[in-house]
């Protein structure tokens, strides 16, 4: 038997072989309630809230966590099956933008490869310069870190999805030519009705030069940057706000009734991001195992300007949390 690995509250689709391997569904189902047996499911990477979040430090926390991937490969063999692949996302967003402490990919990944596994990265919601310091979310965890090229990892297949076409259908997959070739030779045909079609092509290809020619990775990263640096001033004045996390326009604000036991605002949450809506147009989403992370993705043409509204118009939605009557019977918001 073929196995896959998967990370906890991970997404990845609604087909169903993507199902598979979407815990994150598993928690939200009725009929699809856990992963099948070919799929072994590890802990997300989370420092915050996480099995290991005392953690001294990322180096720490990516042993502890990658741990749990060699022990699932070792699992997986015993048992006389193979290790097929591991998915994931470089930054998972429904989990609660939960970005991988640096060097656990490649721990994870030479795991997986020992035991003759391949690694498929999903930058469906984070490739493209979003993260500001890289293109894409699989090398985010080598930035900054002590590593030489040959602990840089490079996926053996990647996804790419709704950036590429910047609100065309377009998606595609990159893989590599012993992969494709292994495809190949499994006498599959592959084709899809849908595919190929000039007009969201043409879109994509317009999207890579706009990306490049007016540097909106480059921006990214300046105004994510700005962005942090303005929560963390609004954290400072309010205590609904546990954690700051993410990168560029990939960030998360997780927000908590109590600093210390880490108490999940789920209805403040859903108030903040109601109100930012009908009050001050600004549209967010929730997200994260508890419901209570304040998702900040804006368009790639975020100002600086438009940075500064934003955050002003958050901390006056906390601001009038307190005086918010009855607040647990609100509807939840839907994202």
């Amino acid at each position: 038997r073929q196995c896959i690995i998967t990370i906890d509250h991970a997404y990845h689709g609604h087909t169903l072989a993507t199902l598979d391997v979407s815990p994150y569904k598993h928690h939200q189902g009725t009929e699809i309630i856990e992963c099948p047996a070919y799929v072994k499911k590890v802990p997300y990477p989370d420092m915050y809230r996480g099995v290991h979040s005392n953690c001294k430090d990322e180096t720490e926390a990516s042993e502890q966590y990658s741990a749990y991937v060699e022990d699932a490969c070792k699992e997986i063999t015993s048992n006389g099956d193979s290790v097929s692949a591991m998915l994931m996302e470089g930054g998972m967003s429904v989990a609660g933008v939960i970005l991988p402490p640096k060097s656990y990919i490649s721990q994870c990944v030479r795991a997986v490869r020992n035991a003759g596994g391949l690694y498929i990265a999903d930058e469906v919601q984070t490739g493209f310069g979003r993260l500001g310091k890289c293109m894409w979310a699989f090398q985010y965890s080598n930035i900054d870190s002590d590593v030489d090229d040959d602990t840089v990892v490079l996926p053996d297949i990647v996804t790419v999805g709704k950036p590429f076409g910047n609100g065309m259908p377009l998606a595609a997959v990159i893989t590599t030519p012993k992969v494709a070739s292994a495809f190949e030779s499994l006498g599959v045909e592959y084709f899809n009705t849908f595919a190929g079609s000039p007009v969201c092509c043409a879109a994509g290809l317009a999207m890579l030069h706009v990306l490049s020619k007016y540097e909106l990775q480059k921006n990214a990263l300046e105004v994510g940057n700005l962005l942090r640096e303005l929560f963390s001033e609004v954290k400072s004045r309010h205590g609904w706000i546990g954690d700051i996390r993410g990168s560029g326009f990939f960030l998360g604000i997780e927000l908590v009734r109590n600093q210390n036991t880490l108490e999940p605002a789920t209805e403040e949450t859903s108030f903040v991001c109601s109100a930012l809506k009908e009050t001050y147009r600004v549209l967010t989403s929730i997200d994260g195992f508890h419901e209570n992370v304040i998702v900040v993705k804006p368009p790639m043409v975020f100002t600086k300007e438009d940075a500064v509204e934003f955050v002003t118009s958050f901390e006056k939605c906390l601001t009038d949390l307190p005086a918010i009557d009855k607040l647990h019977q609100l509807e939840k918001t839907p994202t």
